[in-house]
């Protein structure tokens, strides 16, 4: 028998022993990518997602009211018409997050770097697609009348209402106080319901406004936390799960500056897509809206690739995504403002 020249080696990237040695790999990291994306992204569940496999956009249809008439009898019957429209939302640019680990500094190290590397990457992917939605979100409910929605949208659709955004309290320091708040919410979905908008309303606010709805003086002034009269807010576990029956959820993604002429970060590369991001929103201290404000189309969700390149001596992953942005129905957002 013949001393073997080369050893039976145990690929611990294989699948069964045959085939990519770094399949397993790649696996853990697009586990890990996909795990920090929906960790840290509130927002993609909150509003109309579509999926498509070609293109660059899809259109959202928008339908008309019906109208009701007395019949005098005798004459005949003419139909009336229900007005129809459309919104689209075009898909961005390819946004990816990329990293490059060489085989002596991963050799190097004792700690698993391509974790580290992979929940970065995800919560770069995640952060950037909150912030994007949330804008639309905010800029959904700063369009309060067919002018505004004819210079966004470049019509108006006649049979569309709108919402007027809620001012907290009468000075700056209100955003700052609970009871205030809750009565902002409340005006807000008094306002919902005056203009007939239905569907699950959600409140998504910055940290220091839920907070300010558990740093209060007076819990039993403060019936959303006051168990004795149906409130279901937690001092001690510092939670606030819903007022007036809208859930309420945290988010520092809130956007709470004047981004109208600054350069984004990332800046899509297409101008007429960075444009659509950017908008005043220097009051702006919460939003309450229902799925029907803003929608999303993705073209590639959440991918990973991952290239072993031995020129280099190292392997680069690329976590990636292209998906896109816009407002569906103004009437389904408010802002909740600082005086």
């Amino acid at each position: 028998m013949a001393f073997p020249t080369d050893q039976t080696v145990s690929r611990l990237g294989q699948v069964n022993a045959t085939g990519d040695d770094r399949a397993l790999f790649l696996k853990l990291y697009a586990g890990e990518v996909l795990t920090a994306f929906e960790e840290r992204n509130i927002f993609m569940e909150l509003h109309r997602t579509r999926t498509i496999s070609k293109g660059k956009s899809a259109q959202f249809p928008l339908q008309g009211v019906a109208t009701a008439k007395y019949h005098t009898v005798g004459q005949l019957i003419e139909a009336d018409a229900i007005k129809a429209a459309e919104r689209t939302v075009t898909v961005d640019d390819l946004l990816i997050s990329t990293q490059f680990i060489s085989n002596i500094d991963e050799a190097m190290t004792h700690f698993d770097v391509r974790s580290i590397y992979s929940k970065e990457a995800g919560f770069a992917l995640a952060n950037t697609a909150d912030k994007n939605i949330a804008k639309i979100i905010a800029i959904a409910a700063g369009i309060n009348n067919a002018t505004e929605a004819a210079t966004y949208f470049g019509s108006s659709f006649d049979d569309e209402v709108y919402t007027a955004n809620i001012t907290i309290g009468s000075s700056a320091g209100d955003a700052l106080l609970g009871d205030k708040i809750v009565a902002a919410i409340y005006a807000a979905l008094e306002e919902f319901d005056t203009k007939n908008i239905t569907g699950e309303k959600v409140c998504v606010l910055p940290p220091a406004q839920y907070y300010a709805l558990l740093n209060t003086s007076s819990t039993t002034g403060a019936t959303w936390l006051n168990r004795d009269v149906g409130g279901s807010g937690s001092v001690s576990e510092g939670i606030v799960p819903q007022v007036g029956g809208v859930k309420i959820m945290m988010s520092n993604h809130i956007p709470q500056t004047d981004e109208s002429s600054t350069s984004l970060t990332p800046n899509p590369l297409t101008t007429s897509r960075a444009a659509v991001y950017k908008g005043n929103f220097s009051t702006v201290r919460g939003l309450i809206f229902t799925q029907d404000a803003a929608a999303t189309v993705k073209l590639l969700d959440l991918g990973v690739e991952s290239e072993y390149q031995i020129d280099r001596q190292g392997t680069l992953m690329v976590a990636k995504y292209a998906m896109g942005h816009n407002v569906l129905r103004p009437a389904c957002a408010i802002q909740l403002l600082r005086a």
